[in-house]
């Protein structure tokens, strides 16, 4: 059975917006297989799951800064706040 890694929770959990720990069970009981573990959280959480993959952000703001040879870029949509330096 492969490790399961932060990346492939944040992963799952991106797609189903199922919380953390139903993604890490249901991708410890799928062997890793991201494919039968969003089934298994559909299967559990019923149409909650799969709700953040209709989803759709068509809007944000992106704004980059330059001091010398320092430079920032920082990206706002619908959803989160990134910011690039």
């Amino acid at each position: 059975m492969p490790a399961i890694t932060a990346s492939m929770v944040g992963e799952l959990r991106a797609k189903t917006d199922a919380p953390m720990m139903e993604c890490k069970k249901a991708l410890t009981e799928a062997g890793g297989d991201m494919e039968r573990a969003e089934e298994l959280l559909r299967v559990k959480l019923g149409s909650k799951a799969g709700k953040a993959a209709s989803r759709v952000t068509a809007e944000g703001v992106l704004a980059a800064s330059m001091q010398g040879r320092t430079g920032a870029l920082i990206h706002r949509d619908q959803k989160q706040l990134a910011i690039f330096s």
